[in-house]
C-alpha cells in the first residue's frame, strides 16, 4: 500500500493539472472570440463629451 501511495498522489495531481489546463484553454478561446462581450456597450467618456462641446 505505502509503496504505491506516491503514484496515487502523482496521478491525482496530473488529473487536476489536466482539468485546469483544459479550463484555461477554453477561457482563452472565449476571450479571443469575444463571445463574452457580445452584450457589452461602451459608455462615452466624460472627456470626449467635454471636448466635443467646446
Amino acid at each position: 500500500m505505502y509503496n504505491n501511495t506516491i503514484y496515487y498522489i502523482l496521478g491525482a495531481l496530473a488529473i487536476i493539472y489536466i482539468l485546469i489546463s483544459m479550463n484555461n484553454r477554453r477561457q482563452s478561446k472565449d476571450r479571443k472570440s469575444r463571445k463574452f462581450m457580445d452584450t457589452y456597450e461602451r459608455k462615452e467618456s466624460i472627456k470626449k463629451e467635454n471636448n466635443q462641446e467646446e
